[in-house]
């Protein structure tokens, strides 16, 4: 896998010199492979894990400027670059660093893309009434309702965790895909589903688009 490290970087470290260079566009297909390829390495750490970003560096480029982090047989042509993994905090704002990361984050030219992976809990569609009936009484106070619908969603019975993985493209291309943590019952040998959909996450996948504008 390639440029892709547990030897975490500083947010911007992208495995190749600060310089624009002449490469062609990515196609959606490029990012789900880097975003697949991304799910599979964070998945060798089990679950549990913080929310980790990922710049997306041309593989043609990682090759010519640092060729020993490219395989000889890598022909993928997105290359993540682990970043410093997200603090999770306690508390009522849980996500206090990403929200703040997205607000201000930039990318060097190399970085033609860029990826966040982080765990969710996700509920089945008639649990939606549940919720609405434990934050209900909270509805003037946002911060407070988002909190309790959290600790609802957590607590409830059918509730999943999930892995997934959102990523956005220079060109505005964007896309989300999530797996789900096995559950007792299921199969151990059998191959854990991928699910994606247009609108999954696509609040992230906005947020994740801006960081890439040109901020100045």
């Amino acid at each position: 896998m390639t440029a892709m490290t547990d030897e975490h970087n500083g947010p911007g470290h992208t495995g190749a010199d600060d310089f624009s260079s002449d490469v062609p566009g990515f196609s959606p297909d490029d990012l789900g492979r880097a975003l697949h390829d991304i799910l599979d390495h964070v998945e060798l750490g089990g679950w549990g894990q913080p929310p980790q970003l990922f710049a997306l560096v041309p593989t043609s480029l990682i090759a010519a400027q640092n060729p020993e982090l490219v395989d000889a047989d890598d022909d993928s042509a997105l290359s993540p670059v682990a970043q410093e993994p997200l603090e999770v905090a306690n508390g009522d704002e849980p996500y206090a660093q990403l929200e703040e990361f997205l607000a201000t984050a930039s990318w060097p030219p190399p970085v033609e893309g860029v990826a966040l992976v982080l765990e969710i809990v996700v509920l089945p569609p008639d649990a939606e009434g549940d919720l609405d009936s434990a934050f209900e009484p909270l509805l003037g106070d946002q911060d407070a309702s988002e909190s309790a619908a959290r600790t609802a969603a957590r607590a409830h019975p059918d509730a999943r965790t999930a892995r997934l993985a959102v990523g956005a493209l220079r060109d505005r291309k964007t896309l989300s895909l999530m797996r789900l943590q096995p559950s007792p019952d299921d199969d151990p040998d059998a191959p854990m589903e991928l699910l994606t959909h247009p609108e999954l996450a696509s609040t992230l996948q906005a947020a994740l688009a801006a960081t890439l504008d040109d901020r100045t």
